[in-house]
């Protein structure tokens, strides 16, 4: 009970005892908080870059490259067997077109005098006022002298054995073969250029890789700069070849079509003609050609 009864007095003797330590604890956080925040430094600003100048515009100017294997390149640094290669191929192709242009403008011609002929030659009275109708030069012109021709030319001792209708049969004949002979000239050199020019250019490529070849041997190497040149000028003869060849083939086919189609005027207009000579009439005979 005594202990009891001084256990206040203890604990207030062991709060004074304590109070010193409490206060050194506790003091200086108190300062600590009273003491005023310190501002965090201001970061300097740096100084505005000037603006930077614009760029240069790009100039639009395209550098002209020279081709050193083109065709000129062919024409100055190649031998005379490359020169007299090309020279061949451009004589082919000249001659080529020239024809071509001559063969069709002579075919139609051919067919406007056979559209004339309904016209003109079977309206006359007579088979010569009916001539006296054509042009000069005409095929249907030259046939129909022919017919009259034999007509009037059958005596002699060798032809009385020949009877009229088969002379003047011949005679036609002959005449509308000759047309068709004049019809084809020209086609053969079409036909010969469009079997032959490929192979004359592949004659200049085989004449290029033995350049190309040549020109590694004596380099050791190959180099793209030793083999550029004569490739190229294998490649243009095979170009060249090919060019020329494939006009004159297609020319050729279409040429021939369309003489077929005139020699079928020129041959119905004779199978009337001669049995008009043969019947000793004027009568109008022929039909309209379609063309």
């Amino acid at each position: 009970m005594q202990l009891i009864s001084r256990l206040p007095a203890l604990i207030a003797a062991f709060l004074i005892a304590c109070a010193p330590a409490v206060t050194m604890l506790v003091a200086p956080q108190a300062a600590l908080a009273q003491a005023p925040a310190t501002e965090p430094a201001k970061p300097v600003e740096a100084a505005p870059a000037p603006p930077k100048a614009p760029p240069p515009a790009a100039t639009t100017e395209k550098e002209s490259i020279e081709n050193p294997y083109g065709i000129e390149a062919l024409w100055k640094g190649g031998d005379f067997i490359s020169k007299g290669t090309l020279i061949i191929l451009v004589i082919m192709s000249m001659g080529s077109w020239y024809i071509m242009f001559v063969k069709v403008y002579e075919q139609f011609k051919l067919f406007r005098q056979a559209r004339e002929v309904m016209g003109t030659f079977w309206s006359a009275g007579s088979v010569q006022e009916g001539v006296s109708t054509l042009k000069e030069g005409s095929p249907f012109r030259f046939v129909a002298e022919q017919g009259i021709k034999a007509t009037s030319h059958h005596e002699g001792k060798l032809l009385e054995t020949i009877d009229l209708n088969t002379w003047v049969t011949m005679s036609i004949q002959r005449a509308v073969e000759n047309v068709s002979s004049r019809l084809q000239d020209g086609l053969a050199f079409l036909a010969t250029v469009g079997s032959t020019a490929p192979f004359v250019g592949l004659f200049g490529t085989v004449w290029g890789i033995y350049h190309a070849l040549t020109a590694i041997g004596i380099a050791g190497q190959a180099s793209i700069d030793k083999v550029a040149g004569p490739v190229g000028e294998a490649l243009i003869m095979t170009a060249f070849g090919l060019a020329v060849a494939v006009p004159a083939v297609l020319g050729y086919n279409w040429l021939v079509r369309r003489n077929k189609v005139a020699m079928e005027y020129l041959r119905t207009f004779s199978a009337d003609l001669h049995m008009v000579l043969m019947s000793g009439s004027g009568k109008k005979a022929g039909t309209q050609p379609s063309r």
